[in-house]
């Protein structure tokens, strides 16, 4: 049993640059499907305006109308198209029979050596080019020699899944080489081997560092809990939690500020926490507000009535909806050292584009990059990507100062929400 693979995936452009493209999947369902579709679109970097879906736990129905993001110059929707077709389940399974929640194999890792000669905005430009071929950066190492030559190590997946060939590496290598121009001075591809898997891992973040970055920007959950009644609303988001309008699902009536990846936030939260969203609407923003209903319910098919699993899930909801992200500036012995950092998911997927947004918000600033890297932390409830930048003082832009220093993580959120 089965539908035309076109069937599955539409993309209906919007007339107009301004007007929102349309993106419908219906297709049998699986375990964190809609995380994984949002992510794809949050990849491609586009935002989600609005958004219907529904299931009934074997096969679902998904509009969503997305827009692309100020920073992104061309969005390849074909591309996008298959992407999203790839993470759907198999048509040529039942749809009644239950699928996997991920995709069994894991794609090859490759490591991208690109020497070059620096400039300010170099590393952006570098990464702008990978995204726009459709690579996924895992991990990066970048070094700056005192000749004034950097070496940046790509460690890179293909979304294309093309990497393999050689044609495809000879044509990456062309294009970085082609596109930074006389910058540029070597580039070549080689599968990575176990031996670079040390490069993941970095020194430990200083405790008083540590728990900084990664403490809860919201009271504890005994806290919580007291303000916890049918409303929630703290900061920016409030979360009304209503078991008598269904009798099969909790409704969840959301309102929180407007952000990039707020869905996916969500759905990625309710994912890791094994919540099943059987209906969901989110409307437009209005004000730089956005409002979201969703109908849940636990994996055994239960609603959510129990005040204290309600108080959890609200929590973390909160959290996560409010602070996706986390963005300091502190010392690392003489230097001054940018730290962003994203929850990962259970399946092991870090935040899309953290890295292309940093880099595109300190190229704004006129901030060089020394060194950087990306690696994983892991704290006593969950496992972090932390993204770990040196910055060149200039006097443009003297990073002692504390004034300087605010401007940097300013602009570098706002960036990353897309305010």
């Amino acid at each position: 049993m089965g539908i035309p693979c076109d069937d599955i995936v539409l993309v209906q452009l919007g007339s107009t640059p301004t007007e929102p493209s349309v993106v419908t999947v219906n297709c049998p369902d699986k375990n964190g499907l809609g995380c994984d579709l949002c992510r794809i679109i949050l990849e491609f970097g586009l935002f989600i305006v609005r958004g219907d879906f529904s299931t009934d736990g074997r096969w679902c129905y998904i509009v969503l109308w997305v827009v692309p993001d100020a920073s992104s110059d061309k969005v390849d929707w074909e591309s996008l198209k298959n992407r999203l077709l790839s993470v759907c389940p198999s048509i040529l399974v039942p749809y009644y029979f239950n699928q996997p929640s991920s995709n069994s194999s894991k794609p090859s890792l490759y490591l991208l050596k690109y020497c070059c000669v620096d400039r300010k905005g170099l590393l952006h430009d570098a990464t702008k080019v990978l995204t726009e071929l459709e690579f996924t950066i895992q991990r990066v190492k970048v070094m700056t020699t005192p000749d004034g030559r950097v070496l940046d190590l790509f460690f890179i997946t293909d979304g294309l899944e093309l990497l393999h060939t050689k044609q495809r590496r000879e044509e990456t290598c062309e294009h970085m080489i082609a596109v930074l121009g006389e910058y540029s001075i070597s580039c070549e591809i080689q599968l990575a081997g176990p031996e670079y898997e040390s490069l993941q891992a970095f020194t430990s973040l200083p405790p008083a560092v540590a728990e900084e970055l990664f403490g809860s920007e919201l009271p504890d959950k005994e806290d919580f809990s007291r303000v916890l009644s049918t409303e929630v609303t703290q900061n920016k988001a409030s979360i009304t939690v209503d078991n008598l309008l269904s009798p099969a699902h909790t409704l969840l009536q959301i309102k929180c500020a407007d952000q990039k990846g707020l869905f996916y936030d969500i759905l990625r939260t309710s994912k890791d926490l094994n919540i099943q969203i059987a209906y969901g609407r989110i409307s437009s923003s209005v004000k730089g507000y956005r409002n979201m209903d969703l109908f849940i319910r636990q994996t055994d098919g239960k609603k959510v009535v129990d005040p204290k699993q309600q108080t959890a899930l609200c929590f973390h909801l909160k959290e996560e909806m409010l602070h996706p992200l986390r963005v300091m500036v502190t010392n690392r012995g003489p230097d001054t050292e940018l730290l962003v950092a994203n929850p990962v998911e259970l399946c092991g997927k870090g935040r899309p584009r953290v890295f292309y947004d940093v880099t595109l918000a300190l190229k704004a600033l006129g901030i060089c990059i020394f060194s950087a890297e990306i690696g994983r932390h892991s704290t006593s409830h969950r496992q972090w990507e932390v993204y770990r930048f040196l910055l060149d003082e200039s006097l443009e832009f003297p990073l002692a100062s504390s004034q300087a220093r605010n401007r940097i993580v300013e602009k570098v959120k706002k960036t990353l929400m897309g305010w």
